[in-house]
Formats: structure tokens, sequence, C-alpha cells
């Protein structure tokens, strides 16, 4: 079995199960140490990180900086505006340990506003083509919870690389975007394939991934069992047989009660919420186990989930009639008890 592909247009040969950099910002720097280096031993030699996620780029660059002939880096800023892109990737490299970082991606472009302003003169992707004009990168990527957003942004600008969720919950990427990427020989890569630890079939999803045309999944790793855990399903990557379907099926419907999928249908609050990115905080904080990080962000917003009015609007415009009001208001009560505050 071909563990191998090449990552579209970029031509870097990547493992298909990379290594997600968001579970190591919980470890000490010895326990992040152990899982990185287990991952290169194993052959993970794709690993995506970002500026935002505090300390993880500088844990995977203490020892990827020793094997940088053998690993693909992926990172990503937040920023839109060109200088501060240019911070933001200065402080990378330093971090990284690297001269240069394989692939840098605008990270999260949620609006045909921020689309705009990243692609504006003066903006993200003029500062990214310069610092590739000068080998501090060799890619420019996107990523993104929009599937038709991002399709938007593909035809708009030769992006090498597009991020999106995928798992049975999220196939929305599947209907056109990956089709379109991969007509146009775009690298393909599948962040929160377990849903940010919401699915607990791991392997079962990420053969579901691979087998629907994705270069890459990359799970979040936080422990060395996970890695040969993770790969051992490259050992058989046949699409799902409609026993093993009718599995991820059943676990999907367990969550869909209260499993927000990132549409933004239910947008703009009127209170000024942002409904979504709470859900998705909500998961670090509980699932991730990210508590300081994810709290510090909480305490960040303007509003936040105790804000909410139960005016009911969301419920309304959501496909999937979650209730938000009451969904962030345990959550509040749960966060609440668990800081003692």
């Amino acid at each position: 079995m071909d563990t191998q592909t090449k990552l579209g247009k970029t031509q870097l040969n990547i493992n298909r199960i990379g290594f997600g950099g968001i579970p190591i910002q919980r470890l000490s720097y010895e326990e992040s140490d152990r899982v990185v280096q287990k991952a290169v031993d194993a052959g993970i030699n794709f690993f995506d990180t970002s500026r935002i996620y505090s300390d993880s780029e500088e844990k995977l660059g203490r020892i990827l900086a020793g094997h940088r002939k053998k690993v693909v880096i992926a990172s990503k800023t937040f920023s839109r505006d060109g200088d501060a892109v240019k911070k933001d990737l200065e402080t990378s490299l330093k971090q990284l340990g690297t001269e240069c970082i394989e692939l840098m991606q605008c990270h999260n472009i949620g609006s045909p506003n921020e689309l705009d302003q990243i692609m504006a003169p003066g903006g993200a992707l003029e500062a990214l083509e310069q610092a590739l004009q000068e080998g501090k990168i060799q890619h420019i990527g996107i990523t993104g919870h929009k599937p038709p957003l991002l399709l938007e942004a593909l035809k708009k600008y030769p992006f090498s690389t597009v991020q999106v969720p995928l798992n049975i919950i999220e196939t929305g990427a599947l209907q056109e975007l990956i089709p379109y990427a991969r007509s146009q020989n775009i690298g393909t890569i599948a962040m929160k394939p377990v849903a940010g630890g919401a699915l607990q079939n791991v392997k079962l999803n990420l053969r579901f991934i691979l087998a629907n045309g994705i270069d890459v999944a990359i799970p979040g790793m936080d422990k060395e069992e996970q890695i040969n855990e993770n790969l051992s399903i490259l050992e058989n990557l046949s699409p799902l047989t409609k026993k093993e379907l009718e599995i991820l099926e059943n676990e999907k419907k367990a969550l869909d009660e209260n499993f927000c999928r990132r549409c933004e249908y239910c947008m703009p609050c009127p209170e000024g919420l942002p409904i979504s990115f709470l859900h998705t905080l909500s998961a670090y904080y509980f699932r991730y186990n990210l508590k300081d990080w994810a709290w510090n962000r909480i305490q960040s917003l303007p509003k936040s989930y105790q804000d909410c009015t139960g005016c009911n609007e969301c419920i309304g415009k959501c496909p999937y009639d979650l209730d938000n009001p009451s969904i962030f208001q345990d959550t509040w009560k749960r966060v609440q008890e668990d800081r003692g505050v």
C-alpha cells in the first residue's frame, strides 16, 4: 500500500497521515519532544501548526529543526494585513528553528470581506508572495470552515493547497470543493478529521477521509500510542463497507443534536456573539483539554456565552436546529464550575 502522495502542485512528497499541532500545546516540553520525535521516527513527515496555537510552533521546532531535510512544515497566519503577516512569519521561522517554511497558509478565511482583505494591495497574499521570492516559504495555502467560500478563493487565486474540516459529520467539502481542487492539482488537507475529538471511531473516519480524495489528514496527537494507531489505517485504504459506514452514521446521529458545523447560517447574532467560534472554543476547552488557552480566548471576546439573551433567532436560522441559547447557558455553567468562578 502506497502511504505517500504528492501534495498537489507543490510536488512535496508526504505521508498521507500528518501531524496536527494543536494538542501538543497541553504537553510539557519533555512530553512533546517524545511525541514529535516518535512521529518523525514512525515516518510522519507533514507537520501542521499555526502562529495562534500558543507554543505549538516552538515545541515542534525543538525536534523538527534537526530533521529539516525529511519533514514538511505547514504553518498559518491569522493576520489579513501584509505587515502583520510579515511579523507573524518572522516569529514562526524563529520558533520553528528554520529558514524556510514549506507551506504558509492564510488561516480561517471566514467571510467574503476577509477574502478581499488578504487579496487587496498590502494584504496577506502580497506579503506571502514577497516571502516566496525571498525563499522564506515555498508555497501558499488557504484554510477555512466554509467550503463554498474556499471554492471561490481557489478560483480567484492560485493557492497551492486548501485545508478544510472533513469527517463523517462535516462532508460539505466533498460536494464541490475537493473535486475542484483535485481537478486543478491543488493539494487537499483535512483538518478536524475526528471533529475535534468528538468522534470515537478514529480509524474509520481516517479511512473515510483518505478514500474520498484527500491528500493528507492531520489528526492532532499528544500521545505516542496515537501515532502507530493513526498510521495503521494506511495498511487498508479501501472504501468503507456498508457496515462500517453504518457505524459512522450511527455515531454521527448521536452527535447531531449539539454539533455545530460552523456554516454560520445563524449569523449575524443580534447580540454580536461569534456563535460558531464559541462552539469551537468549547471543543478546545472540553474535548482537547486546552483549558487555559481556551479560557484566555473566551475572556478576550467582546461577547461570550453569558451574553446570550435567548432571543432564539439563531435556532430558526440553523439548518440543524441547534438550540444555541441552551447550549451556551450550559457551557458557561460548566466552564464557571470548572474554573471555580
